[in-house]
């Protein structure tokens, strides 16, 4: 619970950083830096053994490489087009359907269904008829989604941040062209290089780090609802952060957030061993 707390309050405090520097490098250009971030930080810790890697453990990777790239550009252009609110309702969307696809007891679905209350109430998504940025929302998602079934996978068959430390890597190679093109314009400022290297380092290598380490320890489908922390722990950064007043209806889907991964951690206490048990 307190990891992905953790990885919640890193990651949202990031973006928020990352946001304000759309007016200048634009979103694409804010996931450039971060995965570029991302990459100069952990290759040199983590040190992927290349020449030693079998196709049983590139293939996850590779696609983790593609998941990350596509997560982060796909939720910042819904984020632009459609509103924090209601990019992050669509994105939880996500690990939500995971969670309940894994679901095999009673008390797992009500727990998941309180999570998705409590996320509702939060943000009290309005209508939108940006029907690009809906399809952007949910591709979000389902990236989400994808995000935690691979880092399941790629914890298990590398040591350590090797896997994510190759995937930011090869993922900062497909968006160099986009640094490229930034610098040449001399679109970039020392505002929005320092907002956007913070984005990358409290939104892609934190994260990043954190949640492997948690994934090893507990399911995807617990992981997926103690992920509905995000949503709460955006509004929190937005107030502490962004000087954003809370409204009732948010301060209540906080409130039934945090119920719901309390449930979800005493659920986890009881049904964790046989979890593990039955994916080894």
């Amino acid at each position: 619970m307190t990891q992905v707390l953790v990885s919640a309050a890193s990651n949202q405090t990031g973006a928020g950083l990352g946001a304000q520097a759309f007016d200048i490098v634009g979103p694409v250009g804010v996931v450039a830096v971060r995965q570029a971030v991302a990459a100069a930080v952990l290759l040199p810790v983590a040190r992927p053994p290349l020449c030693r890697m079998t196709w049983t453990q590139w293939w996850p990777t590779l696609l983790l490489a593609l998941v990350f790239g596509t997560m982060n550009l796909t939720l910042y252009l819904a984020i632009d087009r459609i509103g924090l609110g209601l990019a992050i309702t669509l994105e939880f969307l996500g690990p939500l359907t995971l969670t309940l696809a894994a679901s095999r007891t009673r008390p797992d679905v009500v727990t998941a269904i309180l999570a998705a209350a409590g996320v509702y109430v939060l943000v009290l998504p309005g209508p939108a008829d940006d029907v690009l940025g809906l399809a952007l929302g949910l591709t979000a998602g389902v990236c989400w989604a994808a995000y935690i079934v691979l880092n399941r996978v790629v914890g298990v068959r590398l040591t350590g941040l090797q896997a994510p430390t190759l995937a930011s890597g090869l993922c900062a190679l497909g968006y160099l062209p986009v640094l490229v093109t930034i610098t040449v314009a001399a679109s970039w400022d020392a505002s929005a290089v320092t907002r956007a290297v913070a984005a990358g380092l409290l939104s892609s290598v934190v994260p990043y780090a954190v949640d492997l380490v948690t994934l090893r320890t507990v399911t995807p489908r617990q992981f997926g609802l103690l992920s509905s922390a995000q949503p709460a722990m955006a509004a929190l950064v937005g107030l502490l952060l962004l000087s954003q007043p809370l409204a009732v209806h948010e301060w209540l889907g906080i409130a039934i957030v945090i119920a719901a991964n309390a449930l979800a951690v005493a659920t986890n206490a009881t049904t964790a061993p046989t979890e593990r048990a039955a994916g080894q």
